[in-house]
């Protein structure tokens, strides 16, 4: 079987011709000439229907000796054919196409196809739940792991056998405590106007502003001078360790760590997590000092109570143990927040778009961490009338 076709014109040399020959082992296509996109190529098909014609013959070689100029039109040509010759059960041997078409073959059959299909069916429901079940499970191991290797290095940090710079321990104090003081002074200071403002408003009814105190002083020193530093610290300090370790791992700064037999968890996280958790429970001292005081603000300019009636009613309303409630929150929360950013950065994928998702990923599971663990904290503190 021998089967020849050729451009119908050769003008300006742009002519084509192939030839479908038999060989010892097989069939042979034979290209020639010039083979461009606008050399007006010829159809596949023709070359399918000779092959699907073959009776005996079920390898299929190329032979592009011939060819004088080519770009991607025989490029289309050729992965059309080899598909056709593939699915008609033929062996290809592309040894003869140029190696400029050859390797752009492989790229092309080393990337998959793109799944552009709209409307596919979903996985069943029972797959999908079972799917979250195991990234549940996978995503609870790993934050055991984490924990764990943070209890170690903690354990060699208080030994004197980790390995971190202190200068870094110093810059993560002062990101942590220092450069975090004006937005804590206006969320807290706000926070303090708003709880005197709902106060105010159904005590003025029995006329008791004076009791405005009493609510701010309590509300802040055990509940909202805590929560509200966490949550500002969740959404600025926690980001930002996300992004820098994320970052790290995209620069492969981690992987050259480990090379290096340094580990990547007290050189990197081991920092941060004590910088946080020494700053949490001084900012949440501070931002109860300023809620008061925005507190004071209302209830003495606004509501007419006397700044030392009202000094005296903030005095006698919080105790020690008051304060002590708040502190215990303060860790609890300083320790989840650096858990949650520091193990979204190392979680973190080694793309910028990676990077983005951990930080947003260690906002949220840092408030969702610090808002749990507050109501647990409060039942516990009233199961044991703390």
């Amino acid at each position: 079987m021998s089967a020849t076709s050729a451009a119908p014109t050769a003008a300006a040399g742009a002519a084509w011709h192939w030839s479908l020959d038999p060989t010892a082992d097989g069939l042979a296509l034979r290209l020639s000439g010039s083979w461009r996109m606008q050399d007006h190529l010829p159809l596949p098909a023709a070359v399918e229907a000779e092959l699907a014609g073959a009776t005996s013959a079920r390898r299929l070689s190329f032979d592009a000796g011939g060819v004088d100029a080519w770009d991607t039109g025989l490029l289309i040509f050729v992965l059309s054919v080899q598909d056709a010759a593939k699915s008609l059960g033929f062996t290809v041997d592309r040894s003869g196409l140029p190696e400029g078409v050859r390797k752009l073959l492989e790229l092309a059959a080393a990337v998959p196809e793109r799944d552009t299909k709209r409307g596919a069916a979903s996985p069943p429901f029972l797959a999908r739940v079972g799917q979250s079940a195991m990234s549940a499970l996978a995503g609870g191991r790993e934050m055991i792991t984490f924990v764990g290797e943070a209890l170690i290095a903690l354990g060699h940090a208080t030994l004197g056998r980790a390995r971190f710079r202190r200068v870094d321990l110093m810059l993560n104090i002062q990101e942590a405590g220092v450069n975090a003081l004006g937005i804590v002074s206006l969320i807290s200071f706000l926070i303090g106007l708003i709880l005197a403002f709902v106060g105010a408003i159904q005590l003025r009814q029995f006329g008791a502003q004076i009791y405005i105190a009493d609510l701010v002083a309590i509300g802040m020193a055990r509940e909202m001078g805590a929560m509200m530093a966490a949550i500002i610290m969740a959404g600025r300090t926690g980001a930002a360790f996300a992004a820098q370790l994320g970052t790290m791992r995209v620069n492969e700064e981690i992987d050259a760590l480990s090379t290096m037999g340094i580990s990547p968890f007290e050189f990197l996280v081991l920092p941060r997590m004590l910088g946080l958790i020494l700053m949490m429970p001084l900012l949440t001292v501070y931002a109860n000092l300023v809620g008061i005081a925005g507190g004071a603000v209302v209830g003495v300019g606004l509501f007419r109570v006397g700044l030392l009636p009202y000094w005296n009613h903030t005095w006698n309303a919080v105790g020690l143990d008051d304060f002590a409630a708040g502190m215990i929150k303060s860790v609890v929360f300083g320790v989840l927040i650096a858990i949650a950013g520091c193990l979204r950065g190392m979680q973190s994928g080694r793309s910028s778009a990676a990077v983005g998702l951990a930080a947003t990923s260690a906002v949220v599971t840092g408030i969702v961490f610090v808002i749990v663990s507050d109501a647990i904290l409060t039942v516990v503190y009233d199961a044991i009338g703390f």
